[in-house]
């Protein structure tokens, strides 16, 4: 019995090991809002929860395609330029309606997604440095199309996206969730999806078992790309202006962290969606925690610091390439 105690403590600390990645945000997340259900003064109130809903929504969608691109092995770090990029092409064709602005908006981070996949899958260079450029490229671009200008949006039509409601609840927060579920059901139901995550488990396998690995990395950098424009679209009708020098700043580790914390490993071969939704909400709420409790953004930015070091600690894979 006593030798045997040894191994079974090994396989108990395994266990928890395997299950602190996959559940450890949940049990945070629960933990944070049963916090603020005895501390915080009116945190169930509908308009509080709404304000938390609608802060995280950009984050959501950007961290979506992120984790796809993380699930591949990658990182995207031009999220945020997309957006800016997305933000500055808005207000120039709202002339020609609100739908037109839209898709040349999302036509942008198309092509910007494209081009991140192509340097990463064509050219060879690692996803890092060639979303890094694309990251201060990107800005650069969105700034000269704005002409660095400050500008307000006036199209009601426009503006309904970001401040209307159905069923009291934001469409901002209905069209974060719908995406939720199209990116779960396509890592988790399609061909796509089974390819993505052998590209990011063993891309060497994946070449020999004959995955089209290149297109499906060119995709996957599309649709984090659309992902980041469909965030700045949102994020513009919200705040009702467009800004490229403040939009999307910084999104790019807060999507990050999302991902991470939500049990998503950089080492790629595994995407939890739903994890890296509660990875966001985790975030924000903790955030709005901090503040309501009056504690310093120093001490919150330790904290979450903290965190991330944990979820990365947790998630880590050792495996043999």
């Amino acid at each position: 019995m006593t030798a045997a105690t040894p191994a079974v403590e090994k396989v108990q600390a395994n266990r928890w090991r395997q299950l602190l990645p996959v559940y450890g945000v949940y049990v945070a997340l629960l933990v944070l809002v049963l916090f603020n259900v005895v501390y915080t003064d009116n945190f169930l109130e509908w308009s509080n929860l709404r304000i938390q809903l609608v802060q995280v929504t950009p984050v959501v969608i950007v961290a979506l395609g992120m984790a796809l691109v993380i699930g591949t092995e990658g990182i995207d770090l031009s999220v945020g330029s997309v957006m800016a990029l997305g933000a500055a092409i808005i207000p120039l064709y709202l002339g020609y309606g609100p739908v037109a602005a839209i898709v040349l908006a999302l036509v942008g981070g198309l092509v910007i997604g494209f081009v991140n996949g192509g340097l990463v899958a064509f050219v060879g260079l690692q996803p890092i440095v060639a979303t890094l450029a694309m990251l201060v490229a990107g800005r650069g671009i969105a700034l000269v199309v704005s002409s660095g200008r400050y500008k307000d949006i006036r199209n009601a039509d426009f503006i309904e996206i970001g401040t209307g409601q159905f069923l009291g609840v934001p469409y901002t927060v209905w069209i974060a969730a719908v995406l939720a579920v199209i990116v779960g059901f396509v890592v988790r139901r399609t061909v796509f999806g089974r390819r993505l995550l052998a590209i990011g488990d063993n891309r060497p396998a994946a070449v020999l078992a004959g995955v089209p690995v290149r297109r499906v990395l060119v995709t996957v950098y599309i649709i984090s790309a659309v992902l980041a424009s469909i965030a700045g679209i949102i994020q513009v009708a919200r705040i009702g202006s467009a800004d490229a020098s403040r939009i999307g700043l910084l999104i790019e580790l807060s999507a990050i962290t999302a991902v991470v914390v939500g049990g998503t490993p950089l080492t790629g071969g595994k995407v939890r969606v739903l994890g890296t939704v509660a990875g966001a909400l985790l975030m924000q709420l903790l955030t709005a925690t901090m503040i309501a409790n009056n504690l310093r953004d120093s001490t919150a930015q330790m904290v979450q610091a903290a965190i991330i070091l944990v979820a990365v600690y947790a998630a880590r894979e050792r495996r043999t390439r």
